[in-house]
């Protein structure tokens, strides 16, 4: 599935202010779209690859590896009017695509989660 991209530094901004999940190779930032007309559009996804993650080669490498995940993602994982940012660590590196794939499933679950709602497995206190 080919998907649009985040690519002006305002966008950037934008999806910054909204719902994040930490995983061990990278943060998923998610956020609606301002514009009503664009609450139906597509997702879309922008990538951040800093140089803390290494080289320019690594750098590129990383942000293959991270496009390829979101083709992988089926289109009910997503909402539409949503825009999507990773940011990639150094452990998107060495980490095996079936374990970044994993992360990827459990933090877009996590972004989407009700602020409210209970999670799997947590227990009352």
């Amino acid at each position: 599935m080919a998907s649009a991209t985040v690519k002006k530094r305002s966008e950037f901004l934008w999806v910054r202010g909204g719902r994040r999940w930490s995983a061990a190779a990278f943060v998923l930032e998610a956020r609606g779209r301002q514009n009503v007309a664009d609450a139906e559009a597509p997702a879309r996804f922008g990538f951040t690859v800093s140089k803390k993650v290494g080289g320019a080669v690594v750098r590129n490498r990383v942000r293959r590896r991270l496009r390829a995940l979101t083709a992988a993602l089926s289109p009910d994982q997503l909402r539409p009017g949503f825009d999507y940012v990773l940011i990639a660590r150094s452990a998107a590196v060495d980490r095996s695509f079936a374990d970044l794939k994993a992360d990827l499933d459990q933090a877009l679950a996590r972004v989407h989660q009700a602020p409210g709602q209970k999670r799997r497995g947590q227990k009352n206190a």
